[in-house]
């Protein structure tokens, strides 16, 4: 395994100190390893009876990779996932390219590199890693009911069975249980998108090129995966009628095929070779106003769940994990520790989410306003190539790992 960031060296705050960790996902595992990186005796909590292959694509981008490698997990990241080298913006009807942003050559990708992996990869070497750490991993656990106390929590799952986390950790996602508990007054609403997923296969050899194909209220994202053996695709559409949150709803693939009937290029191609069709609708969760209380303390999905338009929800989850394990390490109270943690990161979270809804406008635009766009994109990537990606070295170019090292800048 690769070399820990030697940051980690030379915290020694919680040592010893136990964490019970909620949720085995890519944020509470990356929580779980960035904690006992530390020196904590970490506990994790997952309520699905066993860690098994789900999930579809997902994209790493540079902000992550670098937290995956300051974690010992960057030969590893290489090794598993595939290395980006663009991202193609294309009219949906004909497949023409609009834009062309290139990811090998970009200066943001340096130190970080851009990949394209199964999310069930990545929480494999996560897991691994976790394991190898000595982290303690339950399955088949379902928190039902949080009791804060003075010194601890006490945890109550469905078989009644009770179990005190002297400090918690919510990576519990989307319907946190632990979220319910802070900011119990949110309440999502539904964007008018629905989204599909699959995965086909597809040639060895596949351009490691993430496609985007734009349409009028829809658009659909395609890229290789597993050294390009299969084929991600997501396909979303703006619909009054709804469907319901979560991964696991099957559909019928030719209501997918019917969403995208009008698409050209290769479209049509992948559509018809999906067997097995996953349907979720997107709802709009606002970010958490509280992240913590006492000792409880929410991460990722959990804090801050965001649309899928900009490729983030993993990454995010990977700079809270760094950015709370550095915080609980350098001060005595996990009151302090969670205030300066969500301090660090509200903004930031906060500008991501609202570029991820920007982009879903972008995509989806009609009529005159679509072809002026595609061609001011078309026109400023022939005059300044690298303008168009140079607009998110906010996002790519930042560095978790340094500005904790440093101690100093936005987390």
């Amino acid at each position: 395994m690769q070399q820990v960031s030697r940051d980690l060296d030379t915290a020694s705050g919680l040592s010893g100190q136990p964490v019970s960790v909620l949720g085995a996902g890519i944020a509470g595992l990356a929580s779980a390893l960035a904690l006992a990186r530390r020196g904590a005796a970490v506990s994790v909590l997952e309520q699905a009876p066993a860690l098994i292959e789900v999930g579809a694509g997902l994209q790493v981008s540079p902000n992550g990779a670098r937290v995956l490698r300051a974690l010992g997990l960057g030969e590893a990241l290489a090794t598993t996932g595939l290395a980006a080298a663009a991202v193609e913006l294309r009219d949906g009807f004909s497949g023409r390219q609009v834009l062309r942003l290139d990811l090998q050559g970009a200066a943001h990708a340096a130190g970080g590199g851009y990949f394209f992996v199964h999310r069930a990869d990545l929480v494999s070497l996560l897991l691994e890693a976790v394991i190898e750490a000595g982290v303690r991993v339950e399955t088949a656990c379902r928190i039902e009911r949080l009791d804060p106390g003075a010194m601890g929590v006490t945890l109550s799952s469905d078989n009644g069975r009770s179990r005190e986390a002297a400090l918690l950790v919510g990576a519990d996602g989307l319907h946190s249980v632990v979220r319910r508990r802070l900011d119990p007054e949110a309440q999502p609403f539904f964007t008018g998108q629905v989204a599909w997923r699959a995965v086909i296969p597809e040639q060895p050899g596949a351009p490691a090129v993430a496609q985007v194909f734009m349409g009028p209220g829809r658009h659909l994202v395609s890229y290789p995966l597993r050294g390009g053996r299969l084929r991600n695709l997501v396909a979303v559409e703006e619909r009054a009628r709804w469907a319901e949150e979560g991964w696991h709803h099957q559909d019928d693939p030719a209501r997918l095929r019917a969403a995208f009937a009008a698409f050209g290029g290769p479209v049509p191609g992948w559509l018809a070779a999906v067997e097995e069709v996953f349907l979720w609708g997107l709802f709009r969760h606002e970010v958490a106003r509280h992240w913590h209380a006492g000792r409880c303390v929410l991460v990722g999905d959990a804090a801050h769940p965001t649309l899928p338009f900009l490729a983030q929800g993993a990454n995010m989850g990977l700079e809270d994990a760094w950015v709370l394990a550095w915080a609980l390490a350098r001060h005595a109270s996990p009151e302090v520790a969670f205030a300066a943690y969500q301090a660090a990161r509200e903004a930031r979270v906060r500008r991501i989410v609202a570029a991820a809804q920007g982009n879903a406008r972008a995509y989806h635009l009609s009529g005159p306003t679509r072809w002026l766009a595609h061609r001011l994109l078309g026109l400023g990537g022939r005059l300044a190539p690298g303008f168009a990606l140079q607009r998110f070295d906010w996002l790519y170019g930042h560095d978790v790992t340094a500005a904790c090292s440093d101690q100093r800048g936005t987390l």
